[in-house]
């Protein structure tokens, strides 16, 4: 919502720069998508290291206090 009243503002202070961004804005989105996804995929990596580094230590816990 915020960007949209953020939006609004720019369209009553340069409405050519504001449907600018309007167009732009759909073709940055697609632009960005792979570093997304690239981030998406490096994070759950650094989550099954963790998991299999952190198994051992876990298992010498023993079962968990509910």
């Amino acid at each position: 919502m915020i960007k949209f009243l953020l939006w609004l503002i720019l369209f009553v202070l340069c409405w050519p720069l504001a449907v600018l961004a309007l167009v732009l804005y759909p073709i940055v989105w697609l632009l960005l998508l792979p570093f997304r996804l690239v981030g998406v995929v490096v994070e759950g990596v650094f989550a099954l290291l963790s998991g299999i580094i952190l198994f051992p230590a876990r298992l010498l816990r023993g079962p968990s206090r509910v």
